[in-house]
């Protein structure tokens, strides 16, 4: 039976959290003098960049239009994924162990391909992966289930073949409930939603090396 394991990007392959995506919608709001709730980060997550953005202009009082405010966070982040982020400790041994053993291995961010392709190129992991795909790629963003429905059908592997690889609940919960199997990985920012990840995954890990 083939199997297919189905990686996010950004704190979870990619040591990002604490540069770019903890960072970057606090500043955006910030700059503009705009007040946020206390959960702003929980509440957008899960949605892209595309779906942060329709939240924001839904939520604050933004003046600039859906492409400047992409390419504000474009022009912010590109650099740090083009020459400074680096992938997580042992995601490249645990994801060739994975190849060599036959599975079909797969990226799902919730980041532009801007920032995920030239990052998992620069890191080495590109050609390890039979599929990058970002939320910019489907109509649907990673906390509906819909979306891990669709990428199984495109994979060619059943539901419960399929292992949703994540640090942040509301994939792993969306997954979850596509008949996935789930796999939490901590990350710093994310710490503080352990319980919530360990309830929503078949399996939680602190690094790679586990896995």
């Amino acid at each position: 039976m083939k199997k297919a394991y189905i990686f996010d990007m950004d704190g979870t392959l990619a040591d990002s959290m604490t540069s770019v995506w903890g960072v970057l919608p606090i500043q955006f709001l910030e700059e503009r003098k705009l007040a946020y709730p206390d959960d702003i980060l929980k509440r957008i997550i899960a949605l892209g960049v595309p779906g942060m953005i329709r939240y924001y202009k839904e939520h604050f009082d933004i003046k600039e239009t859906p492409e400047e405010m992409l390419d504000w966070f474009i022009q912010k982040g590109l650099g740090l994924y083009q020459t400074s982020i680096p992938a997580k400790p042992y995601a490249k041994e645990a994801l060739t162990r994975l190849k060599e053993q036959g599975v079909s291995l797969n990226v799902l961010t919730g980041s532009p391909h801007s920032f995920l392709d030239p990052w998992a190129k620069r890191v080495g992991l590109k050609n390890l992966f039979d599929n990058l795909w970002s939320v910019d790629d489907f109509p649907l963003h990673k906390a509906n289930p819909k979306l891990y429905l669709h990428v199984s059908k495109l994979l060619g592997v059943a539901p419960a073949d399929c292992v949703m690889v994540d640090d942040s609940v509301p994939p792993l919960v969306a997954a979850k409930e596509a008949g996935w199997q789930t796999v939490g990985i901590y990350d710093v920012v994310n710490a503080h939603a352990e319980a919530e990840m360990r309830a929503s995954s078949d399996r939680y890990i602190y690094s790679f090396e586990e896995l």
